[in-house]
Protein backbone atom coordinates (compact mmCIF):
# COMPACT_ATOMS: atom_id res chain seq x y z
CA UNK A 1 0.00 0.00 0.00
CA UNK A 2 1.54 3.20 -1.12
CA UNK A 3 1.85 5.79 1.29
CA UNK A 4 0.66 9.55 0.26
CA UNK A 5 3.22 12.55 -0.16
CA UNK A 6 2.99 15.45 2.00
CA UNK A 7 1.66 18.24 0.39
CA UNK A 8 -0.61 15.48 -1.42
CA UNK A 9 -2.03 14.98 1.80
CA UNK A 10 -2.29 18.59 3.11
CA UNK A 11 -3.91 18.82 -0.54
CA UNK A 12 -6.66 16.38 -0.39
CA UNK A 13 -7.51 16.04 3.27
CA UNK A 14 -9.40 18.91 4.56
CA UNK A 15 -9.69 17.96 7.85
CA UNK A 16 -6.37 16.96 8.56
CA UNK A 17 -5.14 20.41 7.23
CA UNK A 18 -7.52 22.26 9.38
CA UNK A 19 -6.22 20.14 12.33
CA UNK A 20 -1.97 20.78 10.84
CA UNK A 21 -2.95 24.43 10.57
CA UNK A 22 -4.06 25.18 13.97
CA UNK A 23 -1.49 22.75 15.21
CA UNK A 24 1.26 24.82 13.73
CA UNK A 25 -0.37 28.53 15.23
CA UNK A 26 -0.76 26.82 18.72
CA UNK A 27 2.76 25.32 19.45
CA UNK A 28 4.49 28.26 17.76
CA UNK A 29 3.07 30.82 20.72
CA UNK A 30 4.29 27.54 23.18
CA UNK A 31 7.69 28.04 22.58
CA UNK A 32 7.38 31.82 22.83
CA UNK A 33 5.79 30.99 26.32
CA UNK A 34 8.88 28.69 27.30
CA UNK A 35 11.54 31.11 26.18
CA UNK A 36 10.06 33.88 28.43
CA UNK A 37 9.79 31.95 30.88
CA UNK A 38 13.70 30.26 30.87
CA UNK A 39 14.15 34.14 31.11
CA UNK A 40 12.08 35.43 33.87
CA UNK A 41 14.13 32.78 36.43
CA UNK A 42 17.33 33.80 34.67
CA UNK A 43 17.21 37.22 36.13
CA UNK A 44 15.02 37.09 38.86
CA UNK A 45 16.92 34.31 40.80
CA UNK A 46 19.88 34.91 40.56
CA UNK A 47 22.33 32.15 42.17
CA UNK A 48 19.52 29.84 41.91
CA UNK A 49 18.32 29.80 38.83
CA UNK A 50 20.02 26.23 37.48
CA UNK A 51 17.96 24.25 39.92
CA UNK A 52 14.54 26.47 39.34
CA UNK A 53 14.85 25.88 35.93
CA UNK A 54 15.01 22.37 37.12
CA UNK A 55 12.04 22.46 39.25
CA UNK A 56 10.53 24.47 36.31
CA UNK A 57 10.59 21.96 33.90
CA UNK A 58 9.56 19.21 36.59
CA UNK A 59 6.24 21.29 37.22
CA UNK A 60 5.77 21.41 34.08
CA UNK A 61 6.25 17.39 33.57
CA UNK A 62 4.20 16.69 36.36
CA UNK A 63 1.63 19.05 35.00
CA UNK A 64 1.81 17.51 32.19
CA UNK A 65 1.45 13.98 33.57
CA UNK A 66 -0.12 14.07 36.86
CA UNK A 67 -4.25 13.96 35.03
CA UNK A 68 -3.08 11.71 31.97
CA UNK A 69 -5.44 9.08 32.97
CA UNK A 70 -8.56 11.64 33.71
CA UNK A 71 -7.24 13.15 30.08
CA UNK A 72 -6.98 10.11 28.65
CA UNK A 73 -10.90 8.96 29.80
CA UNK A 74 -12.38 12.18 28.66
CA UNK A 75 -10.20 11.70 25.32
CA UNK A 76 -12.35 8.42 24.47
CA UNK A 77 -15.32 9.82 26.10
CA UNK A 78 -15.79 13.14 24.91
CA UNK A 79 -15.34 14.85 21.86
CA UNK A 80 -11.62 14.83 21.30
CA UNK A 81 -12.34 18.22 18.97
CA UNK A 82 -13.66 19.69 22.24
CA UNK A 83 -11.35 19.05 24.20
CA UNK A 84 -8.31 21.02 22.17
CA UNK A 85 -10.84 23.63 21.44
CA UNK A 86 -11.52 24.51 25.37
CA UNK A 87 -7.80 24.18 26.00
CA UNK A 88 -6.81 26.42 23.70
CA UNK A 89 -9.21 28.98 24.67
CA UNK A 90 -8.05 28.63 28.40
CA UNK A 91 -4.79 29.46 27.66
CA UNK A 92 -5.13 32.03 26.73
CA UNK A 93 -6.23 33.68 29.91
CA UNK A 94 -3.44 32.20 31.69
CA UNK A 95 -0.73 33.36 29.33
CA UNK A 96 -1.47 36.75 29.75
CA UNK A 97 -1.37 36.14 33.79
CA UNK A 98 2.21 36.25 33.25
CA UNK A 99 2.40 39.86 32.62
CA UNK A 100 1.84 40.49 36.65
CA UNK A 101 4.91 39.16 37.02
CA UNK A 102 7.28 42.03 38.87
CA UNK A 103 10.09 40.37 40.72
CA UNK A 104 11.69 37.13 42.04
CA UNK A 105 8.79 37.20 44.44
CA UNK A 106 6.86 35.92 41.49
CA UNK A 107 8.83 33.26 40.43
CA UNK A 108 7.39 30.57 42.58
CA UNK A 109 3.68 31.61 41.29
CA UNK A 110 4.80 31.53 38.04
CA UNK A 111 6.38 27.81 37.98
CA UNK A 112 3.32 26.96 39.57
CA UNK A 113 0.83 28.62 36.89
CA UNK A 114 3.14 27.05 33.53
CA UNK A 115 2.32 23.34 35.73
CA UNK A 116 -1.64 24.33 35.13
CA UNK A 117 -0.51 25.28 31.62
CA UNK A 118 0.82 21.89 30.80
CA UNK A 119 -2.27 20.16 32.69
CA UNK A 120 -3.93 21.82 29.87
CA UNK A 121 -1.16 21.26 27.22
CA UNK A 122 -1.44 17.28 28.08
CA UNK A 123 -5.43 16.88 27.61
CA UNK A 124 -4.79 19.01 23.82
CA UNK A 125 -1.63 16.29 23.37
CA UNK A 126 -3.46 12.97 24.04
CA UNK A 127 -6.58 14.21 22.45
CA UNK A 128 -4.80 15.46 19.28
CA UNK A 129 -2.80 11.20 19.01
CA UNK A 130 -5.97 9.92 19.04
CA UNK A 131 -8.09 11.61 16.88
CA UNK A 132 -5.35 11.45 13.91
CA UNK A 133 -6.11 8.02 12.48
CA UNK A 134 -10.30 9.62 12.66
CA UNK A 135 -9.38 12.30 10.02
CA UNK A 136 -6.64 9.99 8.12
CA UNK A 137 -6.93 6.85 5.98
CA UNK A 138 -4.52 4.39 6.91
CA UNK A 139 -2.42 4.90 4.42
CA UNK A 140 -2.05 8.40 5.16
CA UNK A 141 -1.31 7.57 8.73
CA UNK A 142 2.31 7.47 8.92
CA UNK A 143 2.50 10.59 6.01
CA UNK A 144 0.48 12.62 9.07
CA UNK A 145 2.33 11.47 11.98
CA UNK A 146 5.60 12.52 10.25
CA UNK A 147 4.08 16.05 9.25
CA UNK A 148 2.44 15.75 12.89
CA UNK A 149 5.88 15.54 14.10
CA UNK A 150 7.58 17.85 11.87
CA UNK A 151 4.93 20.51 12.85
CA UNK A 152 5.98 20.05 16.22
CA UNK A 153 9.34 20.17 15.53
CA UNK A 154 9.22 23.39 12.93
CA UNK A 155 7.04 25.66 15.55
CA UNK A 156 10.06 24.59 18.30
CA UNK A 157 12.85 25.87 15.70
CA UNK A 158 11.23 28.76 14.58
CA UNK A 159 9.03 29.57 17.78
CA UNK A 160 12.26 29.54 20.24
CA UNK A 161 14.24 31.03 17.53
CA UNK A 162 11.93 33.67 16.94
CA UNK A 163 10.99 34.15 21.11
CA UNK A 164 13.85 34.49 21.52
CA UNK A 165 14.87 37.63 19.35
CA UNK A 166 11.43 38.97 20.58
CA UNK A 167 11.96 38.47 24.19
CA UNK A 168 15.84 40.14 24.11
CA UNK A 169 14.81 42.70 21.95
CA UNK A 170 10.92 43.76 23.29
CA UNK A 171 10.85 41.66 26.50
CA UNK A 172 8.95 38.85 27.82
CA UNK A 173 5.66 40.68 27.99
CA UNK A 174 5.37 40.67 24.06
CA UNK A 175 6.26 37.18 24.28
CA UNK A 176 3.39 36.55 26.46
CA UNK A 177 0.63 38.41 24.36
CA UNK A 178 2.05 36.69 20.99
CA UNK A 179 1.59 33.52 23.25
CA UNK A 180 -1.94 33.94 24.28
CA UNK A 181 -2.93 35.49 20.55
CA UNK A 182 -1.63 32.26 19.44
CA UNK A 183 -3.69 30.24 21.40
CA UNK A 184 -6.99 32.24 20.35
CA UNK A 185 -6.38 31.75 16.69
CA UNK A 186 -5.91 28.14 17.28
CA UNK A 187 -8.86 27.37 18.81
CA UNK A 188 -10.49 29.55 16.14
CA UNK A 189 -9.50 27.38 13.56
CA UNK A 190 -10.41 24.30 15.11
CA UNK A 191 -14.25 25.54 15.97
CA UNK A 192 -15.89 24.15 12.13
CA UNK A 193 -13.63 20.98 12.19
CA UNK A 194 -15.76 18.05 12.44
CA UNK A 195 -13.59 14.82 13.94
CA UNK A 196 -15.37 11.21 13.96
CA UNK A 197 -15.04 9.17 17.04
CA UNK A 198 -15.99 5.78 18.19
CA UNK A 199 -17.31 5.84 21.89
CA UNK A 200 -17.88 2.44 23.53
CA UNK A 201 -20.72 1.66 25.79
CA UNK A 202 -19.07 1.24 28.52
CA UNK A 203 -17.85 4.91 28.30
CA UNK A 204 -21.36 5.79 28.36
CA UNK A 205 -22.54 5.48 31.58
CA UNK A 206 -22.15 8.05 34.96
CA UNK A 207 -18.52 9.43 34.54
CA UNK A 208 -17.93 9.27 37.98
CA UNK A 209 -19.89 6.29 38.15
CA UNK A 210 -17.42 4.93 35.20
CA UNK A 211 -14.26 6.18 35.65
CA UNK A 212 -12.45 4.22 37.61
CA UNK A 213 -13.09 1.06 36.09
CA UNK A 214 -12.83 2.35 32.11
CA UNK A 215 -9.63 3.62 33.44
CA UNK A 216 -8.37 0.45 34.48
CA UNK A 217 -9.49 -1.12 31.08
CA UNK A 218 -7.28 1.16 29.32
CA UNK A 219 -4.21 -0.05 31.80
CA UNK A 220 -5.09 -3.27 31.08
CA UNK A 221 -5.31 -3.06 27.53
CA UNK A 222 -0.96 -2.03 27.35
CA UNK A 223 -0.50 -4.56 30.31
CA UNK A 224 -1.75 -7.81 28.68
CA UNK A 225 -0.01 -7.17 24.94
CA UNK A 226 3.65 -7.39 25.15
CA UNK A 227 4.61 -5.66 22.26
CA UNK A 228 2.68 -2.75 22.98
CA UNK A 229 4.08 -2.64 26.82
CA UNK A 230 7.23 -2.33 25.39
CA UNK A 231 6.57 0.39 22.69
CA UNK A 232 4.40 2.58 25.39
CA UNK A 233 7.70 2.58 27.08
CA UNK A 234 9.77 4.14 24.03
CA UNK A 235 9.56 8.18 24.58
CA UNK A 236 10.07 7.23 28.44
CA UNK A 237 13.18 5.62 28.02
CA UNK A 238 14.65 8.67 25.80
CA UNK A 239 13.78 11.53 28.30
CA UNK A 240 15.03 9.14 31.24
CA UNK A 241 18.30 11.20 30.43
CA UNK A 242 16.82 13.84 27.48
CA UNK A 243 14.95 15.79 29.91
CA UNK A 244 18.16 16.95 31.88
CA UNK A 245 20.25 17.16 28.80
CA UNK A 246 17.70 18.68 26.76
CA UNK A 247 15.62 20.61 29.22
CA UNK A 248 18.42 21.84 31.84
CA UNK A 249 21.77 21.04 30.47
CA UNK A 250 20.84 22.58 26.60
CA UNK A 251 18.73 25.71 28.18
CA UNK A 252 22.11 26.55 31.01
CA UNK A 253 24.72 26.26 28.23
CA UNK A 254 22.98 28.45 26.07
CA UNK A 255 22.27 31.20 28.35
CA UNK A 256 26.08 31.26 28.65
CA UNK A 257 27.17 30.67 25.36
CA UNK A 258 26.14 34.12 23.97
CA UNK A 259 26.57 36.39 26.95
CA UNK A 260 23.95 39.51 27.80
CA UNK A 261 21.40 37.82 25.17
CA UNK A 262 20.39 35.12 27.53
CA UNK A 263 17.11 34.35 25.46
CA UNK A 264 18.65 34.78 22.04
CA UNK A 265 21.06 31.88 23.01
CA UNK A 266 18.59 29.45 24.65
CA UNK A 267 16.32 29.84 21.89
CA UNK A 268 19.75 28.96 19.38
CA UNK A 269 19.31 25.78 20.86
CA UNK A 270 15.86 25.28 21.16
CA UNK A 271 15.96 25.81 17.13
CA UNK A 272 18.05 23.14 17.25
CA UNK A 273 16.12 20.70 19.00
CA UNK A 274 13.60 21.84 16.38
CA UNK A 275 15.68 21.20 13.71
CA UNK A 276 16.64 18.12 14.43
CA UNK A 277 13.16 16.52 15.48
CA UNK A 278 11.69 17.61 12.43
CA UNK A 279 13.96 15.96 10.07
CA UNK A 280 14.33 12.93 11.83
CA UNK A 281 10.69 11.87 11.67
CA UNK A 282 10.40 12.59 7.71
CA UNK A 283 14.14 10.70 7.46
CA UNK A 284 12.69 7.50 9.20
CA UNK A 285 8.92 7.54 7.27
CA UNK A 286 11.67 7.93 3.93
CA UNK A 287 14.44 4.97 4.63
CA UNK A 288 13.05 3.07 7.65
CA UNK A 289 10.38 1.22 5.63
CA UNK A 290 10.68 -2.30 7.39
CA UNK A 291 7.98 -1.85 10.17
CA UNK A 292 8.28 -5.38 11.55
CA UNK A 293 11.83 -3.89 12.53
CA UNK A 294 10.75 -0.26 13.99
CA UNK A 295 10.36 -1.98 18.05
CA UNK A 296 14.29 -2.36 17.41
CA UNK A 297 15.14 0.51 15.67
CA UNK A 298 13.16 2.34 18.62
CA UNK A 299 15.84 1.67 21.03
CA UNK A 300 18.78 1.90 18.98
CA UNK A 301 17.61 5.35 18.07
CA UNK A 302 18.01 6.36 22.06
CA UNK A 303 21.30 5.29 21.50
CA UNK A 304 22.39 7.05 18.62
CA UNK A 305 20.95 10.09 20.62
CA UNK A 306 22.91 9.79 23.01
CA UNK A 307 26.05 9.30 20.94
CA UNK A 308 25.76 12.51 19.64
CA UNK A 309 24.70 14.08 22.98
CA UNK A 310 27.84 12.97 24.50
CA UNK A 311 29.70 14.36 21.77
CA UNK A 312 27.80 17.53 21.84
CA UNK A 313 29.65 17.53 25.97
CA UNK A 314 32.53 16.72 24.64
CA UNK A 315 32.79 19.66 22.27
CA UNK A 316 31.11 21.99 24.16
CA UNK A 317 32.18 25.76 23.70
CA UNK A 318 34.86 24.84 21.10
CA UNK A 319 32.66 25.94 18.32
CA UNK A 320 28.97 26.90 18.18
CA UNK A 321 28.28 25.77 14.24
CA UNK A 322 29.89 22.50 15.28
CA UNK A 323 27.89 22.37 18.75
CA UNK A 324 24.47 22.94 16.79
CA UNK A 325 24.90 20.45 14.20
CA UNK A 326 25.42 17.79 16.84
CA UNK A 327 22.52 19.33 18.64
CA UNK A 328 20.48 18.87 15.24
CA UNK A 329 21.66 15.23 14.83
CA UNK A 330 21.00 14.51 18.48
CA UNK A 331 17.36 15.15 18.25
CA UNK A 332 16.85 13.93 15.17
CA UNK A 333 17.55 10.55 16.66
CA UNK A 334 14.90 11.27 19.50
CA UNK A 335 11.81 12.61 17.03
CA UNK A 336 12.29 9.25 14.86
CA UNK A 337 11.89 7.69 17.78
CA UNK A 338 9.02 9.91 18.88
CA UNK A 339 6.89 8.89 15.39
CA UNK A 340 7.56 5.07 14.95
CA UNK A 341 6.25 5.04 17.96
CA UNK A 342 3.45 6.94 17.83
CA UNK A 343 2.21 5.45 14.74
CA UNK A 344 2.58 1.70 16.09
CA UNK A 345 0.72 2.69 18.88
CA UNK A 346 -1.88 3.91 16.62
CA UNK A 347 -2.36 1.21 14.37
CA UNK A 348 -2.18 -1.18 16.99
CA UNK A 349 -4.98 0.07 19.07
CA UNK A 350 -8.95 0.43 18.82
CA UNK A 351 -10.11 4.04 18.82
CA UNK A 352 -12.29 3.61 22.03
CA UNK A 353 -9.48 2.72 24.15
CA UNK A 354 -6.60 4.84 21.78
CA UNK A 355 -7.11 8.03 23.87
CA UNK A 356 -6.55 5.90 26.99
CA UNK A 357 -3.60 4.30 26.04
CA UNK A 358 -1.95 7.88 25.09
CA UNK A 359 -2.27 8.69 28.14
CA UNK A 360 -0.02 6.01 29.43
CA UNK A 361 2.41 6.56 27.13
CA UNK A 362 2.52 10.10 27.74
CA UNK A 363 2.12 9.74 32.00
CA UNK A 364 5.06 7.52 31.77
CA UNK A 365 7.03 9.96 29.43
CA UNK A 366 6.09 12.95 31.30
CA UNK A 367 6.90 11.37 34.84
CA UNK A 368 10.68 9.98 33.47
CA UNK A 369 11.20 13.54 31.96
CA UNK A 370 10.65 15.21 35.40
CA UNK A 371 12.89 13.14 37.24
CA UNK A 372 15.44 13.45 34.32
CA UNK A 373 15.34 17.38 35.03
CA UNK A 374 15.14 17.90 38.46
CA UNK A 375 18.50 15.15 39.10
CA UNK A 376 19.97 17.73 36.64
CA UNK A 377 19.12 21.12 38.08
CA UNK A 378 19.37 19.89 41.23
CA UNK A 379 23.18 17.94 41.04
CA UNK A 380 24.20 21.72 38.63
CA UNK A 381 23.24 23.58 41.99
CA UNK A 382 24.12 21.47 44.59
CA UNK A 383 27.23 19.93 43.62
CA UNK A 384 30.08 20.73 41.85
CA UNK A 385 28.93 19.12 38.00
CA UNK A 386 30.08 20.82 35.75
CA UNK A 387 27.84 21.05 32.14
CA UNK A 388 30.08 19.08 30.14
CA UNK A 389 30.52 16.28 32.19
CA UNK A 390 26.62 16.81 33.36
CA UNK A 391 25.96 16.10 29.67
CA UNK A 392 28.95 13.73 29.64
CA UNK A 393 27.28 12.02 31.84
CA UNK A 394 23.43 12.03 31.10
CA UNK A 395 24.13 11.11 27.36
CA UNK A 396 26.59 7.74 28.57
CA UNK A 397 23.54 7.01 30.33
CA UNK A 398 21.23 7.50 27.63
CA UNK A 399 23.31 5.38 25.39
CA UNK A 400 23.12 2.58 27.77
CA UNK A 401 19.06 2.97 28.08
CA UNK A 402 18.45 2.60 24.12
CA UNK A 403 21.14 -0.57 24.15
CA UNK A 404 18.32 -1.98 27.13
CA UNK A 405 15.66 -1.00 25.39
CA UNK A 406 16.63 -2.87 22.15
CA UNK A 407 17.64 -6.23 23.87
CA UNK A 408 14.44 -6.31 26.09
CA UNK A 409 11.88 -8.20 23.94
CA UNK A 410 9.01 -8.77 26.61
CA UNK A 411 7.23 -10.10 23.23
CA UNK A 412 9.65 -12.45 22.22
CA UNK A 413 7.18 -15.59 22.19
CA UNK A 414 4.57 -13.17 21.03
CA UNK A 415 4.64 -13.96 17.21
CA UNK A 416 3.20 -10.08 16.49
CA UNK A 417 4.30 -8.15 13.85
CA UNK A 418 3.58 -3.81 12.96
Amino acid sequence: MKEVGYLELLKSNKKFRTFWIAAVISMMGEWFNTIALFTLILIYAGENSEELIGILLTIRMLGFAILQPITGLLADRWSRKWIMVATNFLQVFLALSFLAVDGSEDIWWVIALSGVMMVLHGAYITAERAAIPNIVSERELATANALDAATWSTALAFGAALGGYIVSQFGTDVAFIIDSITFLIGGLILLPLTVPQTVSEEMKGPLFKTAFSNIKAGTLRVYREARLRRIVLAKTTWNLAGGGLAGVFLVIAGSRMTPGELAAGIGIFFMARGIGTGIGPILARKYLTNKSRWPAYIGLLVSVSGLFYLMVGLTLYYNLIITIILVVIAHAASGANWVLSTILTQQWVEDEKRGRVFSIDMLFMSISFSFSTYVAGWLLSNTNLTIQNGMVSFSIAMIVFGLIFTLWRPDANQHNSA
